[in-house]
């Protein structure tokens, strides 16, 4: 894959975890701060991370894959800067999600936590709703605090 195909795929992801989250929240213009792109198989993961790496450079190494900080790319939900690679994983057949900044992250919570398809992931230094719609291929994530937050990479930072 191309990085030009990489960034078409991401802007595709963005566009529909952002259909995802205008059908379940009161938040359809959120902006996204974070996207990823689910491997389907190692090749394709090899193929994904060359391309990513010029995109960017790695912000973070997790155990499911790298997250880049690439030059800003223009989506439907606004500029994204964070762009993570997932390893293949057979429980994750979606295509890839999108994280999104809701103006109030405790209220979306106790709207949503309970509901069909919303479930709380906690992380050693931030915890996430899960938005899952069978509908759809991708998945939305809203984060307390949001991935650049706990990265650390201010705004300048990310210009």
């Amino acid at each position: 894959m191309k990085p030009d195909e990489l960034k078409a795929l991401a802007q595709e992801i963005v566009a529909e975890a952002r259909q995802l989250n205008a059908a379940h929240t009161n938040e359809p213009d959120a902006p996204v701060n974070y996207a990823c792109v689910f491997a389907q198989s190692p090749t394709e993961y090899e193929e994904l991370i060359s391309s990513a790496r010029q995109l960017g450079s790695v912000a973070e190494d997790t155990a499911t894959g790298p997250v880049f900080h690439i030059a800003p790319l223009s989506t439907v939900a606004g500029t994204l800067r964070l762009l993570k690679i997932r390893r293949p994983d057979p429980k994750r057949t979606e295509r890839g999600d999108a994280d999104f900044t809701v103006a109030n992250y405790e209220t979306l919570k106790k709207t949503h936590l309970g509901r069909p398809g919303w479930n709380l992931i906690q992380r050693k230094n931030m915890e996430m709703l899960e938005l899952i719609d069978p509908a759809f291929k991708v998945l939305s994530y809203y984060s307390h605090p949001t991935l650049a937050e706990v990265l650390k990479l201010n705004e300048d930072r990310l210009s």
